[in-house]
């Protein structure tokens, strides 16, 4: 079994539904209103493990209800919790709203994912046991970075996805094996109008670049450079797709797959979470991905 460590945020997701999203000063009256674990760190860690990878998540919730929440989920989709940290405070939270098209503006208050700092002994040997360590950028870069280190400095295999858009540390890039954003995540990294992927690959050996409904991209310095094309299902919400790929990504990769067919994995993966409204409970058991998958 692929053995996953995600380093990364966890929140409590607020989401609201309504028939289209509020314009700057407007307030439109909602269809419904859930409340679910979420954050893309935790989200990918339950991605993960759903999709068959033996999971550990380091991150950090806070001392209130919702982190109690926030730790049963984890360990609920069998993600292992043992290294998560809890800080005296609010835990984070993120405020959804999601329109009848499925799509999403999201607000997010990081509270406890902001103590995430530095590395532990114990959280940088989960790291060096792990075949693949998965970072994205809701916790301190400085954090990000010193997991990317930990990662390539024991051989593990390093993925970042790279949301959301922030401004990157020095030297960042250099520990990372695969590269996963969408177009405007690449557009700030490349500082170009457009999502440049040969400008990426001067940065990163690997890339996939997510295009939304019109599936993903991978590129690599030996050449290669594919579309995967999307999986069509009716949309429901698409607040945690991406969550569900990378998640999904991350397995296949550590399974030894070539990553074009990872990348069509995940796109499975993508697809069957966009089918449910929410975040950590609409992501895609393995089974839901390969029913997807061998219907392709």
């Amino acid at each position: 079994m692929t053995r996953v460590v995600v380093a990364g945020s966890a929140n409590m997701d607020l989401v609201g539904l309504a028939p289209a999203l509020p314009r700057p000063g407007e307030t439109v009256l909602g269809d419904d209103f859930v409340m679910t674990p979420g954050g893309k760190g935790s989200n990918q860690a339950i991605a993960a493990a759903l999709a068959g990878g033996e999971t550990v998540f380091l991150g950090a919730i806070g001392s209130d209800s919702f982190g109690v929440t926030l730790n049963a989920r984890l360990a609920s989709a069998g993600v292992g919790v043992d290294l998560v940290r809890t800080s005296y405070g609010s835990s984070g939270v993120a405020v959804i709203m999601v329109d009848r098209a499925g799509e999403n503006s999201i607000l997010v208050s990081p509270g406890a994912n902001r103590t995430f700092v530095g590395l532990t002994g114990e959280e940088t040997s989960a790291i060096g046991a792990a075949d693949v360590l998965l970072c994205q950028q809701e916790i301190p870069m400085a954090t990000v970075h010193a997991a990317l280190r930990a990662g390539r400095a024991a051989g593990t295999r390093t993925i970042l996805n790279a949301a959301p858009a922030r401004v990157l540390p020095s030297g960042l890039l250099d520990e990372v094996d695969l590269l996963v954003v969408n177009e405007t995540e690449a557009r700030a990294i490349t500082g170009g109008d457009d999502p440049d992927v040969a400008a990426l690959l001067a940065l990163v050996p690997r890339v996939v670049l997510t295009l939304s409904g019109n599936g993903s991209r991978y590129a690599d310095r030996d050449g290669a450079d594919v579309h995967v094309p999307a999986f069509r299902v009716e949309v429901a919400d698409t607040t945690a797709a991406g969550d569900a790929f990378t998640g999904a990504l991350a397995v296949a990769w550590g399974e030894g797959r070539d990553l074009i067919d990872a990348v069509r994995w995940a796109n499975a993966a993508g697809a069957a979470c966009v089918r449910r409204v929410g975040a950590s409970n609409a992501l895609p058991t393995r089974s839901d991905i390969e029913a997807l998958y061998a219907g392709a």
